[in-house]
C-alpha cells in the first residue's frame, strides 16, 4: 500500500508534463517525487525479497512472445531517443512524412516518443504481472493496476507505431486517435474495454497457476 502515493503522483505526468514546453518547470517536481518513491520502494522491496524470478507462469511463453514484438517495433524509437534514425529501410526513420497539420519532417523524428513510453509500460506490465501475492484483496487490486497499465501503454505504443510506419508509408489514411490524455473519448472507451479484458486474463492465470511455500 506505500506505493499508492507513488502511483498518484506518477500519474500526475500528463497535467505536468507539456510535450510543447519540455524546458523544467516547478510543477515536474510532482511525478519526478512520485518517480523516486517507486525507485525507493523498488529497491527496499528488492533487497527484503531477493532477485529470484517467480516460479514459470501458464502463459510465460505468450509474455516473451509479446515482449520480442513491443521490443523489434520499438527499434526505430531506441535509436531516436540516442539521437539517430534506425539504419535500415525495414522500419521508417529518416524518410519524409507529413503531419496533420501539413509539417514535413522525418517519419520518425529524433528525441522522445510516446510510443517508447507505451513500449515501456507494456514490458513493465508484461513483467510484474508474473509476481504472486497471497492477499486476494491486493492481488485484485495488483491485476487490475496491471490491466490498465497493459491496456494504456500497448494503445498508445500502437497507435505511435501505426502512424509513423502505416499511415506515413501512405498505405491508409486512418489513424488511431491519441490516448496519451483520459478523456471522455472513443478511444478511452477502447482503453477502459481492453483493461478490464486483461485484468480478467491475469486473474484466470493466477487461478491456473499453483505455487509451493518458499
Amino acid at each position: 500500500w506505500a506505493a499508492a502515493p507513488a502511483i498518484v503522483l506518477c500519474a500526475t505526468i500528463p497535467w505536468f508534463v507539456d510535450q510543447s514546453n519540455l524546458d523544467a518547470r516547478l510543477g515536474n517536481a510532482v511525478p519526478a517525487l512520485g518517480v523516486v518513491i517507486a525507485a525507493g520502494l523498488t529497491i527496499s522491496a528488492t533487497r527484503r525479497a531477493g532477485t529470484s524470478l517467480a516460479p514459470r507462469r501458464r502463459w510465460d511463453t505468450g509474455r516473451v512472445v509479446v515482449g520480442a514484438i513491443v521490443l523489434l517495433v520499438s527499434l526505430p524509437w531506441f535509436a531516436a531517443e540516442l539521437g539517430f534514425h534506425f539504419p535500415g529501410d525495414f522500419f521508417m526513420g529518416e524518410e519524409v512524412g507529413k503531419e496533420k497539420d501539413g509539417t514535413v519532417i522525418a517519419a520518425v523524428h529524433l528525441g522522445h516518443h510516446h510510443g517508447t513510453d507505451g513500449a515501456l509500460l507494456v514490458l513493465t506490465a508484461l513483467l510484474l504481472s508474473r509476481v504472486w501475492i497471497e492477499a486476494r484483496a491486493l492481488r485484485l487490486a495488483l491485476f487490475a493496476y496491471l490491466g490498465t497499465m497493459l491496456a494504456y501503454g500497448g494503445v498508445n505504443f500502437a497507435q505511435d507505431a501505426w502512424n509513423e510506419q502505416i499511415v506515413k508509408r501512405g498505405w491508409t489514411n486512418t489513424g488511431i486517435p491519441s490516448a496519451i490524455l483520459p478523456g471522455f473519448r472513443p478511444i478511452w472507451l477502447v482503453v477502459v474495454g481492453l483493461s478490464v479484458a486483461a485484468t480478467i486474463v491475469l486473474l484466470r492465470e493466477e487461478k491456473g497457476t499453483s505455487y509451493s511455500a518458499p
